[in-house]
């Protein structure tokens, strides 16, 4: 037993990142929740110039 949990460690480092590749439902919620809070700020405060409403459109784009 004791030889088996040093062994295994190694193969669990390396597929730790391989978990994160994946969206999952709760990603997918969370993503959800961003962009209706942003449609409500926009609702509240929209934007006031085509500057503006231009720095928002890219800022969505680049999340």
């Amino acid at each position: 037993m004791r030889k088996f949990i040093p062994a295994l460690l190694p193969v669990l480092l390396m597929a730790a990142p391989l978990a994160a590749c994946n969206e999952g439902p709760a990603e997918r919620a969370g993503e959800k929740l961003d962009n209706a809070g942003a449609a409500i700020r926009d609702t509240v405060d929209p934007p006031r110039g085509p500057v503006e409403r231009a720095g928002r459109s890219i800022d969505r784009a680049l999340d």
